[in-house]
């Protein structure tokens, strides 16, 4: 018991010693889960001269110069980028050791960086506290209190992610501290909360990847099957299931909004609905064609088979932000009974609806909702968003990088080869990232697919500027 104390002593000198060497933050990282936003702002580019955002009740904020943001450290003067520079290998969670934990989160936190453009962020700072200082700023309240305001912007992003680099030092120190007294509860217990702020830096990974104007919008996910037949469509099935279980891995609200079946097995077409926050930002990688390779179970010979799906996401912009104004006018609504195979799918009633819009012929069909009403209304919101894209597409004329229809899908455009036999392998065809357990992969694991792709994207971008 004594050495039990002795070591919480010593934890508790050691944190209070790693605190007095770095400024204490006042703005906290989101938790886990959470969007980045309080991170990362409302917009991902912050400008280049102050705007014109008036305060109400401008405060003078900061009105001294910028703290010099120095690198959160170990005792033995580990920081984020000598733990990165020194390519520990970044095992699975369950196999890491306390080098892979932190080397997985260093590796995020410089992402991070990136996308906050972190130098730049730094210099911006220093040169808003300069303007700060001048004695005559507040004669020009409105001014000043822009000025207060971006300063309070940025200096938030840097304290929030230094206090994140901060908590990774305090972790391996008293892990090491564990080591040395010989305190296994502690190591475990440090061991834990490495493995935590490891999933929590692979959330705000990827949050920081999410930055176009329509990411942080809930959406449509709409899978075709391709040319093949009951194969093609039972591999569509196959794919559609992927996405829902992907869905509900990240809490997503999952709906189902059209499902044509096929003749044997698997869907013509379907449509889900993903309601949550950044839905459309996540989703949005997976647009294009994916292609399987398998054995075909419908084929009695036991030849192999390619098949083809589509996949199309839309974002759901809501009235508020809808871009496209519809006419009640222009719709023809055709009322049917529902489809189905049969039997007790059956429905005696005309409950499906279908909306035409004269225009532009675009077509949304609801037939899953119990009544006509409800099929209707989910029938117009499909529609509603449909418009939406293709205006937004006309008027932006946004390429591969945004969604985009399915009748645009080409079935050139493929993004992913799924492998069943006769090898077994999944490999994104724009990122070359693959991995060899596609069973993990058609359950819903999807998210180191989209992370690799929209770092892909960013580095794009940066490129481009």
């Amino acid at each position: 018991m004594a050495s039990r104390l002795i070591t919480r002593s010593t934890a508790a000198a050691l944190l209070s010693h790693l605190r007095s060497r770095t400024p204490n933050p006042t703005h906290h990282l989101p938790t886990h889960g959470a969007a980045m936003s309080s991170l990362l702002g409302p917009t991902h580019g912050l400008p280049a001269t102050v705007g014109s955002r008036p305060l109400l009740e401008p405060t003078r904020w900061f009105s001294s110069p910028a703290p010099v943001v120095e690198a959160p450290r170990t005792v033995d003067g580990l920081t984020v980028d000598s733990i990165a520079d020194k390519g520990w290998t970044i095992l699975a969670e369950a196999e890491s050791d306390w080098r892979s934990h932190a080397a997985a989160v260093a590796q995020s936190i410089r992402l991070i960086k990136k996308r906050l453009k972190w130098k730049w962020l730094l210099e911006r700072s220093k040169q808003l506290a300069v303007v700060l200082e001048k004695p005559d700023l507040w004669e020009d309240p409105v001014f000043a209190g822009n000025v207060s305001r971006e300063q309070g912007e940025l200096m938030g992003k840097i304290k929030s992610v230094n206090q994140f680099e901060q908590q990774l030092m305090e972790h391996i120190d008293m892990l090491r501290l564990a080591r040395e007294e010989g305190d296994n509860e502690l190591e475990t217990e440090s061991m834990r909360a490495l493995a935590d702020m490891r999933r929590d830096a692979k959330e705000k990974e990827l949050n920081a990847l999410l930055s176009g104007d329509n990411d942080v919008y809930p959406c449509f996910i709409e899978v075709q099957a391709g040319a093949g037949g009951v194969e093609s469509m039972d591999w569509a099935a196959m794919v559609m299931n992927m996405y829902r279980s992907w869905a509900q891995r990240r809490g997503y609200r999952v709906t189902v909004i059209e499902e044509i079946p096929g003749e044997l097995a698997g869907i013509k077409r379907a449509t889900i609905k993903v309601d949550g926050e950044y839905a459309f930002g996540y989703a949005k990688s997976e647009i294009g064609v994916h292609r399987l390779v398998r054995i075909s179970p419908f084929d009695s010979g036991k030849r192999r088979h390619t098949s083809f799906a589509a996949v199309a996401v839309i974002p759901i912009l809501g009235e508020a932000s809808s871009r496209y104004q519809i006419n009640e006018s222009d719709l023809r609504i055709e009322r049917f009974r529902s489809g189905g195979p049969g039997g007790q799918h059956a429905n005696t009633t005309e409950s499906a609806v279908r909306i035409v819009h004269i225009p532009t012929g675009t077509t949304a069909t609801c037939q899953n909702e119990r009544s006509q009403h409800m099929n209707r209304a989910s029938a117009m919101a499909v529609l509603q968003s449909r418009l939406d894209q293709l205006e937004i597409t006309r008027q932006a004329q946004m390429n591969a990088e945004h969604t985009q229809s399915l009748s645009e899908i080409s079935w050139g455009n493929q993004i992913r080869s799924y492998v069943l036999q006769p090898y077994r392998m999944v490999k994104d065809l724009r990122t070359n990232y693959e991995v060899s357990d596609p069973d993990s992969v058609l359950e819903g694991d999807l998210d180191d697919f989209i992370l690799s792709f929209l770092s892909l994207s960013l580095d794009k971008v940066d490129e481009s500027v």
